[in-house]
């Protein structure tokens, strides 16, 4: 089984990372000061702060700024998603795309802090407008 999954965390740590990509500076905090800084890190690359993206990359998670990349439309993070046998974090991404089929796999598969997830992704990027200089995974 492969390490640092987003699957393999609790509940309540996943409901503060959601809040955290929410914009919950609170709840960023909380992930950063408990044992959590790569979600804190994540829920930062997600809101676009590229130094998180290096930092995730250099510490081992480049599995999760490759979602970030993916969650919004970088195909080259899809693929390499798929070549490192990624499928819930690709499942995940489509989701964060609003793509139904995605979402109702999460769904089925009774899921729903991750439907959330994709959710809060999805609305963050709705809401922003596109900046060519973001490097593309």
């Amino acid at each position: 089984m492969k390490e640092n999954q987003l699957y393999d965390y609790p509940v309540k740590i996943l409901l503060a990372f959601e809040l955290a990509v929410g914009g919950n500076k609170e709840f960023f905090d909380w992930l950063f000061s408990n044992g959590y800084p790569e979600l804190a890190a994540l829920s930062n690359a997600i809101r676009g702060n590229t130094k998180a993206i290096d930092w995730l990359i250099k510490n081992g998670f480049p599995h999760f700024a490759a979602f970030d990349a993916a969650s919004v439309d970088d195909e080259g993070a899809m693929k390499w998603l798929q070549k490192e046998g990624e499928d819930f974090l690709i499942t995940l991404a489509r989701a964060s795309r609003g793509i139904q089929e995605a979402i109702d796999e999460l769904n089925r598969k009774d899921l729903v802090i991750f439907v959330r997830i994709a959710m809060r992704i999805k609305q963050f990027a709705d809401g922003q407008t596109f900046d060519y200089h973001r490097p593309s995974f």
